[in-house]
Formats: structure tokens, C-alpha cells, sequence
């Protein structure tokens, strides 16, 4: 690789910014085009699009990966308390990776940690865009598409629903009879439905894990 194709790959301030308004822009045009164009997707109904292994789906999510709400971990925390928790929470995590990301690009650290940040933060601020302001721009009709800055919205600021679409389902089926606890039933691998923004912070965690060394060397 050439000198000018390692500089393009290099992040500072300027790039990184660009890379996060870039992850932004597909990750929010992605969600509102789903939602300008198409009803919420119904269990076992008809995909968006359906390749076998790749579906486009529509579902809104209230809580955290595969739709788990704190009022499900913590009982006597209502669903509404719950969901304000966790927004707020979501918030003060951003303004905590913001900090980190500018220190890292202020500093002589990994470019690959810059990447990651950067995919963190972008895919963390896409989905709290979501949460903070879709339920006071949109409706929800049941059988119907969404309206863009809708009279009578579906909810109130923080407590919107994070749009998902992409699902994986690579292979379904039931697995083996001497499994315990779960052989026997019916499995999906993959089954969590996500969104871009979910996708960069995925991608960020798996390079954080896989080339952790890089990310954080020890300098003697």
C-alpha cells in the first residue's frame, strides 16, 4: 500500500468528523425512508425484501438490543421510567465518547482506535436521534406508513422508538435433542434485527476485540 492510500485511511479531526456525519446520514436516511414508505412489518409476515438469508424488515424498538426493556430487568421500574432512564443514559454515554474521541485525536494514538470511536459515537448518536425526537415527528398508524412531522405524533421528546430493518437469519431450524435446556426447540442464528447505526458500533467492538493490541499498545 502506498503512501497516499495509508494518508487516506488516516483520521484527524477534519475526517473523523466527515466519517461520523457520513455513518449519520445513511443510518437517518435509512430509517425514515423505511418509515415514509413502508407499515411496520408484521411476526411472520412478508418481508420488505426477502433473499433467504438477508430480510429488510420494519420494526420499532423501545429498548435495548433484541427490544429488552430495564422495566424487564428491574420489575418495580415502570416501562415509561425505564425508557427515560435509558435515553438519558444513552446521552451522557455520547457526551462521554465525544470526550474520549477528541482527546484520542488530539493525541498520538492508534489509528484504529480512532476508527472505532468514531464508529461507536456515530452509531450511538443515530440511534439517539431516534429516541429523543422520532416520537415527536412521526406517527404510528397500524396499518399504514408514517407521516413526517405528524400532527398528532406517536409519543412524546425522549421517548421515541429506534427503527430496525436488517436481518440476518443465516440458518433456522431445531437444535439437537441432547442439547440441555434447549435441545429440542426451534433456533434462529441470526435472529437480533438491527440498523446501520447498530452495524457501526458492531463493527467497532468487533475491531476493538480482534485487534485490541493495536488499538491500545503498551509503550515502554
Amino acid at each position: 500500500m502506498t503512501s497516499t492510500n495509508r494518508s487516506f485511511f488516516k483520521l484527524n479531526s477534519k475526517t473523523a468528523l466527515l466519517l461520523i456525519i457520513l455513518i449519520l446520514f445513511i443510518d437517518q436516511a435509512s430509517k425514515i425512508y423505511i418509515k415514509l414508505h413502508y407499515s411496520l412489518s408484521v411476526y411472520g409476515g412478508p418481508a420488505i425484501v426477502d433473499w433467504r438469508f438477508f430480510k429488510l424488515l420494519f420494526i420499532e424498538n423501545k429498548g435495548m438490543a433484541w427490544g429488552t426493556k430495564i422495566s424487564d430487568i428491574v420489575p418495580f421500574i415502570s416501562e415509561e421510567v425505564g425508557k427515560l432512564i435509558l435515553t438519558l443514559f444513552r446521552l451522557v454515554a455520547i457526551s462521554f465518547l465525544g470526550r474520549w474521541l477528541w482527546k484520542v485525536l488530539t493525541m498520538q494514538n492508534s489509528q484504529l482506535l480512532r476508527w472505532a470511536l468514531c464508529l461507536i459515537l456515530a452509531g450511538a448518536i443515530g440511534n439517539i436521534i431516534d429516541s429523543v425526537f422520532y416520537g415527536i415527528i412521526f406517527d404510528t398508524p397500524i396499518n399504514g406508513v408514517a407521516t413526517l412531522f405528524a400532527e398528532k405524533p406517536y409519543g412524546e421528546l425522549f421517548y421515541g422508538k429506534v427503527v430496525d430493518m436488517l436481518y440476518f437469519p443465516i440458518w433456522s431450524g431445531d437444535l439437537p435433542e441432547w442439547l440441555p435446556i434447549w435441545g429440542g426447540k426451534p433456533f434462529t442464528f441470526f435472529n437480533a434485527i438491527f440498523n446501520v447505526a447498530d452495524t457501526a458500533i458492531s463493527t467497532a467492538v468487533g475491531l476493538l476485540i480482534v485487534f485490541n493490541k493495536k488499538a491500545f499498545p503498551k509503550y515502554d
